[in-house]
């Protein structure tokens, strides 16, 4: 039975004592006995984040027991939280009950940049286990001196050290009293065996997930404090429109307007109401007069123009002997695979809190950097970074840079706007699906050579691809804000980052490659999207890969087993084709699909088979089932690890059968989920995930192994059922030749 949660009611003193210390569960505590004075001036701006190889600075001890673990990442649903807490209980042997956990907020948690790239447990686990490793030693020194018995005699169970010689036993808390450790991170503190886990590897509740069912209030777009003010932006039409008149004094006059805020292009009003908000700002929209530029090129011209406009190419991979083998191949084939703009569609349109006062701006936002986004906002606003704090909150739905960031920004220009009162800026779904940052439009164009025995012997890929990451680090230019405000910040994108070509690479065995990437500035605005180019990148490789198969008239499945070296990797495959079988009885009207990779040629391997059931009569198609192995090097959360790549296969199959941003020369036109159509409850296939855990491995990130598998794994299934290729995403049913099919 899930205990009882506090909801989010409080009043501004406990609301800034406690915002903090979110835990599991998503739960505001009291103040921690180790931070903060009883000054609620001053408690929204806590410092206490100390030298990053401080003991303190990743988990701290307090005198009831409570372990506190303390991470610069952010909680995204992806269950770091549980999996943070796992590790930091495992090595000190606590029970989880007595862990708990801060996450993201600047004046609490180390930097750690931005939680992507699947590298949470990687980075931030690594450090958390080194921290606790190093207390556990430190503590049983403290033990052996009050028990006047050796270190080696001395065992832990749930937080209580044991003489094996004299019986006598003591708490961790009896021996830190609830005080700081000041001790450093050696790196040398022993790490606890693997086969004696207790909690490593195995399944632990999330009571996250518990919540999202139970449909609690947690997200930040539930945050209610007293005296809290509402504001709405007015976005301009599109991109680059400038502001050219507003009845400024017609709309503050409307019931419940405090205030009406113009700066150049950036316009918002802010009420006392939230509906008054809405009204007010829907009012302002059909009489502001804006100058727009027509978006181009057209959406129907988009790919022919990324392949002819993009800059000269970039050599990602090479090899001296390509054209030469490409000239021996008994057998050349080429295929180009084009993927449109997609968003990250979150459920919850992004939402932020600001609170400016004494001089001191706190910022509560459900962004993936808090550091990053304090940085940004210091520059936007002119305020030094130690005079803001940002603190995350888990907002509902994102993976990657949504408009977390962006609403951030609103909302701390519009708080300077009411010293003293809370500002909570709500983003309405028109904003979310035209103004956040898309995953790129991509080409790719791929050539491959194979011999007379069917092995793939050359390899060439071109890709044409926008940038993958406009994420704000300390450039304000990077926000929809920074670049309307009277005095705007230019946008600077920094380079084309390797997201773009992540995982064009092959794993495979092949003679030689060569990838070349072609950078491109397209008419809508990009960044990260979940696992970046690597998306687009698997979903050409392993469709090319399964045409090469049928064109050696080899099973697809053994074709890449025979190009594969790496004995994980043929771990997961076997494992697939042992758990979903593959190809056998498979029913009329029925397709079965098959991809693998290995997620940026170096973290988690992952392998998919997907079954779709195909209609000829209606011409369509469903996706009956997804199955998928994976293997993460050491599991932390078993159930966890399933959790993410179950998600991670229904959110590609969304992406892969039904999304496409669309757009025409007034802007981007997909405004809703009707006109950006996403999976629904009643068309989610079936999954089923397994894991294979290697505990004496490094724990590898799972978040985004899964996305691009799934994709290639559909086509590949799609033509299996149909003997039609398809290589443009969204894989319609309107693109299958279905005079192909016999009846």
């Amino acid at each position: 039975m899930m205990e009882k949660r506090t909801q989010f009611n409080l009043d501004r003193r406990d609301f800034l004592r406690s915002s903090g210390h979110l835990i599991v569960g998503f739960t505001l505590l009291p103040a921690l006995a180790f931070g903060g004075s009883d000054d609620c001036a001053d408690e929204y701006k806590v410092s206490a984040v100390g030298d990053r190889r401080d003991v303190d600075s990743w988990i701290r001890l307090d005198s009831d027991g409570k372990l506190t673990v303390l991470t610069g990442k952010m909680e995204l649903g992806q269950g770091i939280k549980t999996a943070l807490m796992q590790m930091a209980a495992e090595e000190l042997d606590m029970d989880m009950e007595n862990i708990r956990i801060i996450v993201a907020d600047t004046g609490q948690t180390q930097d750690e940049r931005y939680t992507a790239g699947s590298g949470s447990i990687e980075g931030s686990g690594a450090a958390i286990r080194n921290a606790a490793a190093e207390a556990r030693r430190y503590l049983l020194k403290l033990a052996s001196e009050k028990l006047g018995a050796p270190v080696e005699s001395l065992s832990v169970a749930s937080g209580i050290v044991k003489s094996s010689g004299t019986g006598k036993t003591i708490a961790y808390k009896e021996l830190i009293h609830g005080k700081r450790f000041q001790v450093q991170v050696s790196g040398s503190a022993p790490l606890k065996d693997p086969s004696k886990y207790r909690l490593i590897g195995k399944p632990q509740p999330r009571d996250d997930i518990a919540m999202m069912a139970a449909a609690s209030t947690f997200y930040i777009q539930d945050l209610k404090l007293p005296d809290m003010v509402h504001a709405r932006i007015l976005r301009p039409p599109v991109y680059k429109a400038k502001l050219q008149s507003l009845p400024e004094q017609e709309i503050s006059s409307l019931p419940g307007v405090l205030k009406v805020v113009t700066n150049g292009s950036f316009v918002a009003v802010i009420a006392s109401q939230e509906f008054d908000s809405i009204k007010a700002v829907r009012e302002m929209k059909g009489k502001a007069k804006w100058q727009t530029i027509p978006v181009a090129p057209l959406q129907k011209d988009l790919y022919i123009d990324m392949m002819k406009n993009a800059s000269s190419g970039e050599i990602v991979e090479d090899s001296a002997a390509l054209e030469k083998k490409l000239s021996e191949a008994s057998l050349t084939h080429e295929a180009v695979y084009q993927k449109p703009y997609q968003m990250h569609g979150s459920i919850g349109p992004s939402c932020a809190i600001a609170l400016w006062k004494d001089s001191f701006l706190t910022v509560w936002t459900h962004s993936q950097g808090v550091y990053p986004l304090r940085k940004t906002i210091s520059d936007l606003l002119r305020i030094p970074e130690d005079k803001i704090r940002a603190i995350g909150v888990p907002g509902a739905g994102c993976y990657g840079h949504n408009g977390a960031d962006d609403v951030a920004a609103d909302a701390a220009l519009l708080a300077l706007e009411m010293p003293g009162k809370t500002v909570r800026v709500q983003w309405m779904r028109e904003d979310e699906h035209k103004w956040e940052p898309f995953g790129s439009a991509m080409v790719l164009r791929i050539k491959g050579g194979m011999d007379t025995e069917g092995a793939v012997t050359a390899w060439n890929t071109e890709i044409w691809s926008d940038t993958h990451s406009t994420r704000p680090g300390g450039k304000a230019g990077h926000l929809i804000a920074g670049r309307d405000v009277a005095k705007p910040f230019p946008f600077e994108t920094g380079g084309f980052s390797g997201g773009s070509y992540r995982n064009s690479v092959p794993l495979y065995a092949i003679d030689a490659k060569k990838v070349t990437l072609y950078n491109y500035k397209g008419p809508l605005r990009t960044s990260a999207l979940r696992s970046l180019g690597a998306y687009a990148n698997i979903f050409a490789l392993e469709s090319f890969m399964d045409e090469l198969a049928v064109k050696a008239k080899k099973d697809p499945v053994e074709f890449r087993l025979a190009h594969l070296k790496d004995d994980r990797a043929k771990a997961v495959i076997n494992m697939l084709v042992e758990k979903a079988g593959w190809r056998k009885g498979v029913m009329k009207d029925t397709g079965e699909g098959f991809a693998f990779a290995q997620y940026k040629n170096s973290a988690a391997y992952f392998a998919v088979k997907a079954e779709v059931k195909i209609d000829p009569v209606s011409k369509t198609y469903r996706l009956v089932k997804l199955t998928g192995v994976i293997d993460t090097g050491q599991t932390i959360n078993s159930d966890g690890v399933k959790n993410q790549t179950s998600g991670g296969m229904i959110q590609s199959a969304s992406w892969t059968m039904l999304e496409q941003v669309s757009y025409d020369p007034d802007g981007v036109t997909s405004e809703s989920w009707e006109n950006y159509p996403i999976l629904r409850f009643e068309d989610v296939p079936d999954t089923e995930v397994f894991v294979i855990d290697r505990p004496e491995e490094k724990p590898l990130g799972a978040g985004e192994a899964a996305q691009g598998p799934t994709s290639a794994a559909i086509a590949n299934a799609i033509f299996h059922a149909t003997g039609s290729r398809l290589r443009q995403i969204p894989l319609t049913a309107d693109k299958i030749n279905w005079d192909k099919i016999k009846s």
